[in-house]
């Protein structure tokens, strides 16, 4: 098995779930994950959103705002809706996630774009069907405004990892906190939330990257990694609030913190302008993490190999 950072899009082709795992711990810190939007205009017009994320290094693909049951991405050439994913895991050469929602609809008060929809809930069904279009893993999390509680993840990954555990790599975790302001700030994620992720199923943890949430610092953060890798977990740190657009200073920093943290993934969210990270960002932060050599090799990387 190879790390990830020497893999091409024939070895991603192929990976099963254990040997994706192993390829991202392998990697010792120097993973990218890039969350894009497709549902609108792409920042290059007809270009997808994702494209552009992995042509800056990224080396995983997250879909946020993805409608399984109306799966459509803007710039994506014309296939069957079916395909969607495979088209993109075609174009890109990357392993693909996308995010589900555990909403408690009472507390759902999200309006415009960032309203839920039918195929966003993290339903059983909206799993199998990730699964039946070429998903590699699902993230359990919330957007902003969507009322998602740790208990509702905690459930959902109990489901899911009975019904597909075997199949999809099952990451749990929030960014920020999702409309629950008594999970805000340092309770967005504590060591017992981690500990009852785990026990549910989860393969990843996903937790705020150090500066990105008032109060989540990078001692904080790292204390929350090493206890999520005594359990047998990944982590993923995420930036979650916007400041993937920020400025390029504010990545490194950042992706400091967040190697200084332990974590195995690293996570840009979706909101340059809105869509994906800004394109120089997701370049600078790649270069802060692993180096030009890493990050060029993987911006030059065919997906004929």
């Amino acid at each position: 098995m190879k790390r990830i950072l020497d893999c091409h899009a024939s070895d991603f082709k192929n990976m099963t779930k254990e040997e994706l795992l192993f390829a991202i711990a392998a990697g010792e810190g120097r993973t990218i994950a890039c969350e894009t939007i497709g549902c609108i205009m792409p920042m290059l017009g007809d270009i997808t959103n994702a494209e552009f994320a992995a042509a800056m290094g990224a080396d995983i693909l997250l879909l946020n705002m993805f409608d399984v049951k109306k799966p459509y991405i803007m710039g994506l050439p014309k296939t069957e809706p079916e395909n969607t994913v495979w088209k993109l895991k075609e174009l890109t050469g990357r392993p693909i996630g996308i995010n589900l929602e555990p909403v408690e609809q009472q507390k759902a008060v999200s309006e415009g774009m960032w309203a839920m929809t039918e195929g966003r809930m993290a339903t059983l069904e909206n799993a199998r069907l990730a699964a039946q279009m070429g998903v590699n893993f699902i993230l359990l999390t919330g957007n902003p405004g969507n009322g998602v509680t740790n208990k509702a993840i905690t459930e959902t990954l109990s489901l899911y990892k009975k019904e597909l555990g075997d199949k999809l790599v099952l990451a749990a975790g929030k960014m920020h906190a999702s409309g629950i302001l008594a999970e805000a700030g340092e309770k967005i994620l504590t060591k017992e939330d981690i500990k009852e992720f785990y026990e549910a199923g989860a393969d990843i943890i996903l937790m705020p990257a150090p500066g990105t949430v008032p109060g989540i610092t990078m001692e904080y953060v790292r204390e929350l990694v090493s206890y999520a890798h005594s359990l047998g977990a990944l982590t993923i740190t995420a930036i979650g609030t916007s400041q993937e657009g920020a400025d390029v200073a504010t990545m490194r920093e950042i992706a400091l913190m967040c190697k200084m943290t332990g974590t195995d993934i690293h996570h840009l969210g979706d909101s340059g302008y809105g869509g994906m990270a800004l394109p120089e960002n997701i370049q600078s932060y790649s270069i802060a993490i692993r180096g030009i050599r890493h990050t060029y090799r993987r911006m030059a990387d065919s997906i004929l190999r």
